[in-house]
């Protein structure tokens, strides 16, 4: 640095560095106050501004390529953990190091203009706020200290590629969840055509409609509710509303709710909630699996930051639930406050065949596993009562198998599930000492639900494959599917 900039200083050591390393190796009181005092007796001509880090991050902002920044301090003035950081999967790589820095010194170079930003974290005590380190800005004026911080507050309170996901007690970006929903698409979601065309215009319509929410006087704001059996689609179609909302002219953000767990309390939670969908509006706010969300403690708090005083404009909240019936009445019962419930119910045979069909597309290019469009309905037909869940995970396992190549996968009995050869009878399990397997349908059921035309099925391996899952899936589903068709539980 040159004489004058404002780095240099004939001091032989450096001040707020000698401080800060004193007070926390000792009982301390308040650390702020101590770096501050410190600060200004060995910068008494610049102005000092104290940023708390959560809300405005300076060095994000340069790192991001807005500002120059650079550490000016020396190895003994700097306190900062060597940390390992695993990759979010092994077989992303071994991982990186990373410096989790808790005490040094940087310059700033922002627009023409020098900034001395020192770091510290200032935690006193036992707290369970994820970070308490304060940010120092020293400069010459005033001003520019203000343009800065606007611009890169304004930066960190928005998505870059990213999704706000409530957690622990308070707000961070996920950029997992949003190359998750990136993969995610209307096209993938098997529904009834008409019913995606409700649903999807029915969201994607309001973020359009301010005006005429303004003309006709009412607020602009909508609740809607998926409910239903686990597996049919409420969370990829959520994960698709996203996607198409991201990919608007103008995206629409999502603030994705996971628990309202906090050290300070669910109330606490709801309230940081609302206060930054209410900042962020236009936006999309997800409260997945709502009946575990809100508890009986929270209710009328939820229902208040919800329909209460509070406007809530540009905010469509959407709610999912397994279990309709455990959420409170004034809940799902006020159009207020849940304006619309959509049914996610188990596939119907057609449903099912174009579940099938999608599969069928997916494994287009496999030369090497045949997949003729005979099969789509003979599998729907054999899976009433499952899930798009349980279709899935039959199709995965009955490629599993086919990858496998594996003899004893051809010989297992479909009766019992062990491995014989096949029944001399042509039908039921005659080998002595095996109990009969308990699920609904045996290989003569399932043959005779084709149609006669239909008889060569047999010659295809996914076809042989696929039955052998549905009856495993079957035993695992147990009296719940057999009440499905009518008949009576063991």
């Amino acid at each position: 640095m040159t004489k004058g900039s404002l780095t240099h200083r004939p001091a032989p050591h450096n001040e707020a560095a000698r401080a800060w390393f004193e007070h926390s190796s000792a009982p301390r009181v308040n650390t702020d106050a101590v770096v501050v005092e410190a600060l200004r007796a060995e910068y008494p001509e610049l102005h000092l501004t104290v940023v708390p880090r959560p809300q405005c991050d300076i060095l994000a902002y340069a790192s991001a390529g807005h500002a120059g920044v650079a550490p000016i301090d020396n190895a003994k003035d700097r306190l900062s953990w060597r940390v390992y950081v695993p990759p979010a999967s092994r077989l992303n790589g071994k991982g990186i190091l990373a410096d989790d820095l808790k005490f040094g010194k940087y310059l700033i170079d922002w627009r023409n203009k020098e900034f001395v930003v020192y770091v510290a974290e200032a935690r006193d005590g036992d707290s369970a706020y994820p970070d308490l380190r304060q940010q120092y800005v020293l400069s010459s004026s005033v001003d520019a200290t203000t343009a800065l911080l606007l611009e890169a507050g304004q930066y960190g309170n928005l998505l870059h590629e990213e999704v706000w996901v409530f957690d622990r007690g308070y707000w961070q970006k996920s950029k997992e969840l949003y190359e998750s929903v990136q993969k995610a698409r209307w096209e993938d979601v098997i529904l009834e055509p008409g019913k995606k065309k409700i649903i999807v215009d029915d969201t994607l319509d309001f973020f359009n409609s301010r005006g005429t929410y303004e003309k006709l006087r009412v607020p602009w704001k909508r609740g809607i509710i998926y409910y239903g059996p686990p597996g049919n689609g409420k969370t990829i179609s959520i994960k698709a509303l996203m996607h198409s909302l991201y990919d608007r002219d103008d995206p629409i953000p999502t603030l994705y709710v996971r628990t309202l767990s906090s050290p300070a309390g669910p109330e606490y939670s709801l309230g940081q909630i609302f206060s930054l969908a209410r900042r962020t509006a236009p936006c999309l706010l997800v409260f997945e699996d709502l009946d575990s969300i809100v508890s009986d403690q929270v209710r009328s708090y939820f229902l208040n930051e919800v329909d209460g005083i509070k406007k809530n404009d540009g905010i469509l909240i959407i709610g999912s639930t397994n279990h309709l019936d455990r959420l409170d009445p004034g809940i799902v019962k006020r159009p207020s406050r849940f304006d619309r419930k959509y049914l996610f119910p188990n596939p119907d045979e057609k449903e099912r065949a174009l579940y099938m069909k999608y599969w069928q597309g997916k494994l287009s290019d496999n030369k090497d596993l045949d997949f003729p469009d005979k099969l789509c309905p003979a599998i729907a037909k054999i899976t009433k009562g499952f899930s798009f869940a349980y279709l899935q995970e039959a199709m995965v396992a009955a490629l599993l198998a086919i990858a496998r190549e594996d003899e004893y996968s051809e010989r297992v009995c479909l009766e019992c599930l062990q491995a014989h050869d096949k029944p001399s009878n042509g039908s039921s399990c005659d080998k002595e000492g095996v109990r009969p397997f308990k699920g609904l349908y045996d290989y003569v059921w399932l043959t005779k639900q084709m149609d006669e035309d239909d008889k060569d099925l047999d010659n295809y391996v996914l076809w042989r494959e696929i039955k052998k899952q549905v009856r495993i899936l079957r035993e695992e589903l147990g009296d719940d599917t057999k009440r499905a068709y009518g008949e009576r539980p063991t």
